[in-house]
């Protein structure tokens, strides 16, 4: 092992909020490259995390307090904040107050990062930051990192997230935190939400397919049209892209995540149905939470900053994370 390797492993690594989605599939990938010196937190208790890895350091703490992020910070010297009140559409479309309140996370475990020495700082941003004008069409362009502005992004989520990127560039122009931000688009896979009102359009359509199969009710409720387009990233690509973007040395900017395979959300439904063996009535419920009508990654910027891209295939995805959902319901029934 080089020293500078050893360097790096050495390093405490702090992951907020680790006992959701992306930060257990992150913490599963930071063991595997030999990273032991982990601390990972979350509000939640340690036994409602959605992976839970006993051999490192394991918090619950309230990161919106500016006491519980200095004691998260303490002695690290590199931290990812996945850490947010968030979820799918229709928890974003009716909790605004409560999304735009991840704003206490950032902003003080970006001051407890500057207070405690750390070297680098992550923040998963989201594709919500978008313009909302340049996704009124299904057919849209691809969003580019300058869509962002003029700003009108989603509101509430959106909001949080494009104020939370500004004071990450902020930190690093005004107190030399080295910060890199991601802008997720629409992470999907398994060991996530599938139901309870926070997951997102992939799990949620598979939870719907797999409990039509079960009931024999050949019958399935779609938000909106469904004719609202989408990418969709698979996890491993996800936590990919998160390393890729937090150790290079040249994307000092927000940028990118997410796969550029576009689909209507019928055309989902459509491959979740092939994956199941099975076709259903579709039920059109127009006046749920749908979001915008347009959404999909350009990926110029990502593959010319790093050389990659999320290149996993939607239906290779499906398959797995059907699976998952499938094991899990039908366990619990």
């Amino acid at each position: 092992m080089s020293s500078n390797l050893c360097v790096l492993m050495a390093n405490k690594i702090l992951v907020a909020g680790a006992g959701g989605f992306i930060g257990g599939h992150l913490i599963a990938e930071l063991l595997r490259k030999g990273h032991k010196d982990i601390r990972a937190v979350d509000i939640k208790p340690v036994g409602e995390w959605y992976q839970h890895f006993p051999q490192i350091e394991n918090l619950q703490l309230d990161l919106q307090l500016k006491d519980s992020c200095d004691r998260a910070a303490k002695g690290t010297e590199q931290i990812y904040n996945l850490a947010a009140d968030m979820g799918g559409m229709g928890f974003i479309e009716l909790n605004r107050g409560l999304c735009m309140l991840s704003v206490l996370i950032n902003t003080h475990l970006l001051m407890a990062a500057r207070d405690a020495g750390a070297k680098r700082f992550f923040y998963s941003s989201s594709a919500c930051v978008y313009n909302a004008s340049r996704q009124t069409d299904p057919n849209m362009t691809a969003l580019r990192e300058e869509d962002a502005y003029p700003a009108m992004p989603e509101d509430g989520y959106g909001w949080e997230k494009l104020f939370s990127e500004r004071m990450c560039r902020h930190f690093m122009e005004d107190f030399g935190l080295t910060t890199r931000v991601a802008r997720f688009h629409n992470v999907y896979g398994p060991q996530g939400t599938y139901d309870g009102g926070r997951e997102k359009a992939p799990a949620a359509i598979c939870r719907k397919v797999i409990s039509a199969k079960l009931a024999k009710k050949h019958e399935i409720e779609i938000w909106g049209t469904g004719e609202q387009t989408r990418s969709f990233m698979y996890i491993d690509d996800c936590v990919t892209g998160i390393e890729k973007i937090f150790h290079s040395e040249n994307v000092t900017f927000p940028i990118n995540l997410g796969s550029a395979e576009k689909v209507t959300i019928n055309q989902l439904v459509d491959m979740v149905e092939s994956i199941a063996g099975i076709k259903l009535k579709r039920n059109y419920k127009l006046d749920a939470p749908k979001g915008v009508n347009g959404r999909n990654s350009d990926n110029t910027l990502i593959k010319k900053s790093l050389g990659w891209e999320p290149d996993t295939s939607l239906r290779a995805g499906m398959e797995k994370t059907y699976a998952w959902i499938h094991d899990e319901m039908t366990k619990r029934k």
